[in-house]
């Protein structure tokens, strides 16, 4: 046999090989398979069912996934306390005990003050300004840059707006009325309270019915008047102030596991966040939606509207000055995220004054002429 001859026989026998073992092996699994892998999560929430706006934001993140996905990723939600505390949230996915929460990062400023300006801090943004902070101010990356030290990725994923100053026992009219007050306050603002003479209180959403009830505190905040009436404050605390000085536009997030994020598909990783967006602008709709009628049942049931006095006001932001400059003072990474945010605030009211608030103003006006 020549040498030709040879190799010519030799590769049309390694072609007969090849296609018998493709057609005997196993086909490949396609790339889209490989890439919308079978996972199960699961997100704890601080809110419990009972609050649904707020609830119904982790549940719509996760449907969204689910459907986006055909179903590959879901995400099982869980309610305050039915796996840890509602104020243990984020605490349970930077351990791994779960992948995601849906919570507030100031319910974590007993670990660093820096968390209040994930949410919200007295005399801050409203919740048009959060929201533009976040996606297009530098605010998600100086928020996740700090979280990172916490093994946390997060992103927004709800919003109240502007919300009530809270239910009081008493008439509050000058600010040494609120000296020696037990007041249920989340995040900084509690700070500031302490400073006018309040003792601020930290205590779960489920649990400040009976905390308000049993007189073992005097006064709560909580959202608005959606949620507040269906928790029945007006009950026990018949007067409900306003505004909430301490949240003009307090932030929602979703906490992931940092990790585990990062190593999701780049698809899983998209769908997480347009789900979470959705579910961001779906519950500030859902509060202006029924806010009013809320507010007019509560009137109607006995609440009595009031403001805070312009006493109060300026006294509660000159000691919200005083805990800001006490704070950037020691630490650096608060004073870097609160300093981007007070830049931010002071162009987004110049824009406020020329256009929404005049317009908002005159609409008010004709409110008030019965002409709207």
């Amino acid at each position: 046999m020549n040498r030709r001859h040879f190799f010519r026989q030799a590769a049309t026998a390694g072609v007969g090989a090849a296609a018998a073992t493709a057609l005997t092996a196993p086909l490949a699994a396609p790339a889209i398979a490989q890439e919308n892998p079978k996972l199960s999560w699961r997100m704890t929430s601080s809110f419990t069912k009972n609050t649904d706006i707020l609830f119904t934001a982790s549940t719509e993140i996760a449907e969204s996934v689910k459907e986006a996905s055909d179903g590959n990723f879901t995400i099982e939600t869980y309610a305050a306390g039915e796996i840890v505390p509602g104020l243990q949230a984020a605490d349970a996915v930077a351990a791994g005990t779960v992948e995601m929460a849906h919570s507030c990062c100031y319910y974590y400023i007993g670990k660093d003050p820096t968390f209040a300006l994930g949410t919200a801090v007295p005399f801050g943004l409203n919740a048009r300004q959060t929201n533009a902070w976040f996606s297009v101010g530098g605010g998600n990356e100086l928020i996740n840059d700090f979280l990172a030290g916490y093994n946390l990725y997060a992103l927004p994923a709800g919003n109240t707006g502007a919300q009530m100053g809270g239910w009081f026992r008493k008439e509050i009219n000058t600010i040494d009325d609120l000296k020696g007050l037990k007041m249920r306050i989340a995040g900084l603002a509690g700070q500031v309270m302490q400073k006018v003479g309040v003792t601020p209180q930290q205590i779960a959403g489920g649990d400040v019915y009976a905390a308000l009830e049993k007189g073992t505190i005097d006064a709560t905040e909580f959202v608005g008047p959606y949620d507040d009436r269906k928790l029945g404050f007006v009950k026990v605390a018949k007067y409900y102030y306003y505004p909430a000085w301490w949240e003009g536009g307090p932030a929602v997030h979703a906490f992931f596991n940092l990790e585990k994020f990062k190593a999701l598909p780049k698809s899983y990783q998209r769908m997480l966040k347009d789900a979470c967006a959705n579910a961001n602008t779906n519950m500030l709709a859902r509060y202006d939606a029924h806010n009013a009628k809320a507010l007019k049942q509560l009137v109607a049931e006995g609440a009595v509207l009031k403001p805070f006095s312009q006493e109060i006001l300026d006294a509660s932001y000159q000691a919200a000055q005083e805990v800001y400059a006490e704070i950037t003072a020691k630490n650096p990474t608060f004073k870097k995220i609160y300093d981007s945010q007070q830049e931010f605030k002071k162009d987004g009211y110049l824009w406020n004054q020329i256009a929404e608030y005049t317009y908002d103003t005159y609409m008010m006006v004709q409110q008030r002429k019965g002409t709207l």
